[in-house]
């Protein structure tokens, strides 16, 4: 496609040739330490590599016992982690893809006892661990360590490496005076602070040789009052690119920063300006140095808009190849109605690696699980049915269609989609729109029926060797007096249909509860919803990858001081995911959302809720609309009816269980059914 002709353009980090400027950027998996040769991280980069990906950067490979962040980190030089990598570099060159390490130090934010850093200073969530204070004689022997996990990686069979100088780990926390506040050669100014992490890179070099690439990720802004400045951050990458350095990469804040970086809240390409200010300030001396932009960039056309403006060379994506291993092939084919897009939602990847466990992906279950779950074509092909077009329905055919099995997917309403219909409509969650839309094109392209509008029956599912009931949820009723009047909405008619102008209460701060405040307050244009994202955080971003919705107005949100989430107890927005609910949260308290937890229910009148606070004081919470947001329940009618006529099936997501049900729960569910279902 000429719409993509920069990505395609052929580029060079060191010796190594590329075919075009998509990177997969780093992330840490969770499958790095199992005990199975590296066969699972293999199919995992294979598939990638097989999808258009050229050349992966692995997550963070610890450089030392006490490097690691956690317990599901291996360290490059141990014998089982050279193993396991040697058999995914293998994979990768064999689906002719390039390998790169990056070799890590958690630093301060390690998890343990362990934890060493340049001065003694905790971070926020450190719960009373404060990190050892590395002596003279540590930083010296770090620097080796460094240079022995480089030398181990080249044996391996990786083609480069890359270090870990961003998002707050040891090396960006030497060139903080927040975290580095030593007196000796190691700290002091600027130039002081910057001594360990070139010392690093020098001791690489030597280790790997002049013909093996090294590129440096580093932090454009580390989004933390007191840091190190923009000047010195575009300083230490000049420093870089004076010694010798084949690429730099770009990271964007600190996992302690109060500024959001990664979540869908986040607008698309909202810090490529801070990897351009300093793709600029290293080309000035060094004009053919590649630097990598990267963060909240999930379309290849966006990313061509972004080698368009002419700063940076080549664009890492992460998630959105976690998400859709195809991504590349797809895009360059301009098969973009097919993308698996990748919905920023956090949940099944960073949300599990920050409690260590093995990532997966909201809206592609197979991802790390790819050994779990071939797509070796059907012997068998069946006829399946799968009722219900939601996130559930939607995993379960995909996967049941693309190995071959003939499918039908019966939907009560006029349009697929289910709960992501209604998220989608969430300022922020558009992209859950692409969800559906994707998944309809791969299954019409597959030749699977879909068939909206059109609720089943037993009689009708008779036909299909196998159904999948995905029919998911209905909104939970409460036993309220005055639910039943008028102005009494339930989250679903209130999200299809809109709210009128007025006071707004809302019965139920869950997720949920949550979506429907943010619904109410927040922009429904991105444009202006990236420029109050960036007036709110004082951000030089930019607004230019917002993405145009000609079937959504402009619409100005109504004042927080107009909503009220009432809650009986618990946190607000609990079930949301760890990196987002704060986020999410957050934004309701910025807009003057009233957040009001530990009451009782009384009454819904015409006038609002009478609720009881825990000293039992009586308040009238104002609500010309009031919304229940209490849960959901079960939508499953069909499965007594199938078991008595011997028909196999499968209940999946909500409609098999609707306490706490999760998308990635669904999908999750989805996929394993169909598996169960159809070989």
């Amino acid at each position: 496609m000429p719409e993509l002709d920069r990505l395609r353009r052929p580029w060079h980090l060191g010796p190594l040739e590329l075919p075009h400027r998509v990177v997969m950027g780093s992330m840490h998996t969770g499958l790095e330490p199992r005990d199975d040769g590296g066969e699972a991280l293999a199919a995992f980069y294979r598939e990638r590599v097989a999808g258009g990906a050229s050349l992966i950067i692995t997550g963070g490979i610890s450089v030392n016992d006490e490097a690691r962040g956690g317990p599901d980190y291996v360290v490059m030089t141990d014998a089982g982690a050279r193993r396991t990598f040697a058999a995914a570099a293998a994979a990768v060159h064999g689906a002719g893809g390039f390998l790169s390490a990056q070799l890590f130090h958690a630093g301060r934010y390690a998890v343990g006892g362990w934890a060493v850093a340049p001065s003694p200073v905790p971070w926020r969530a450190a719960r009373g661990l404060v990190p050892r204070e590395l002596t003279g004689a540590d930083v010296e022997r770090t620097v080796a360590d460094f240079a022995a996990a480089a030398a181990a990686a080249r044996e391996a069979g990786f083609d480069a490496v890359e270090l870990m100088a961003s998002e707050g780990y040891l090396l960006n926390q030497f060139l903080s005076p927040l975290t580095n506040q030593r007196e000796d050669e190691w700290g002091g100014d600027a130039t002081g602070r910057m001594r360990f992490p070139l010392a690093v890179l020098a001791a690489v070099r030597t280790a790997v040789g002049d013909d093996f690439p090294i590129s440096v990720r580093v932090s454009a802004t580390d989004l933390m009052p007191g840091s190190t400045s923009e000047a010195e951050a575009d300083a230490f990458a000049l420093a870089l690119a004076d010694a010798g350095v084949d690429a730099l990469s770009m990271g964007v804040g600190w996992h302690e920063s109060t500024v959001p970086t990664v979540q869908a809240s986040v607008p698309h390409g909202a810090w490529i300006a801070y990897g351009e200010r300093l793709a600029d300030a290293v080309h000035t001396a060094h004009p053919e140095l590649p630097v990598i932009g990267s963060n909240r960039v999930n379309d290849l056309r966006d990313a061509e808009a972004v080698l368009a403006r002419g700063h940076v060379d080549a664009i890492a994506l992460a998630r959105p190849l976690l998400a859709d291993p195809e991504l590349v092939n797809r895009s360059f084919a301009g098969d973009f109605t097919r993308i698996n897009t990748c919905i920023g939602c956090d949940q099944a990847c960073i949300d599990r690696s920050l409690v260590f466990q093995e990532i997966g992906c909201l809206v592609n279950p197979r991802a790390a699980r790819e050994l779990e779950f071939p797509l070796a074509p059907t012997r068998a092909p069946q006829r399946i049915a799968v009722v219900g077009g939601g996130p559930a329905g939607l995993a379960a055919a995909d996967d049941l269609a693309r190995r071959g099995h003939t499918v039908t997917v019966f939907e009560a309403r006029d349009a697929l989609g289910g709960q992501f219909a209604l998220a989608a409509r969430v300022p922020g969650k558009e992209d859950y729109a692409l969800t559906v839309r994707s998944a309809a094109a791969r299954l019409t392209a597959a030749g699977a029926e879909l068939r909206t509008g059109e609720t089943a029956d037993v009689e009708a599912l008779a036909a299909f060797d196998g159904v999948v009931l995905a029919s998911g949820v209905t909104p939970r009723p409460v036993d309220i007096e005055g639910a039943d009047l008028p102005h009494v909405l339930s989250y679903e008619q209130a999200i299809r249909r809109g709210v009128p102008t007025g006071s707004v209460a809302i019965i139920g701060g869950g997720g949920i509860g949550v979506d429907l405040a943010a619904f109410l307050v927040e922009f429904h244009d991105e444009k202006a919803r990236a420029l109050a994202f960036e007036s709110r955080f004082d951000l030089d971003g930019s607004a230019e990858f917002a993405r145009s919705r000609p079937t959504r107005a402009l619409q100005r949100p109504r004042p927080g001081s107009d909503v009220t989430v009432l809650r009986r107890q618990g946190k607000f927005g609990q079930g949301v995911g760890i990196t987002s609910r704060w986020v999410n949260v957050g934004a309701l308290q910025h807009a003057g959302v009233r957040l009001l937890a530990g009451i009782d229910y009384r009454r819904i009148t015409a006038e609002g809720v009478e609720v009881v606070h825990a000293d039992g004081a009586v308040e009238l919470i104002p609500g010309e609309t009031v919304v229940i947001c209490a849960g959901q329940e079960s939508n499953e009618t069909l499965s007594a009816g199938l078991a008595a006529r011997v028909i196999p099936h499968e209940i999946v997501g909500g409609a098999r269980d609707a306490r706490s049900v999760d998308a990635v729960r669904a999908t999750s569910e989805g996929i394993a059914a169909a598996r169960r279902l159809a070989d």
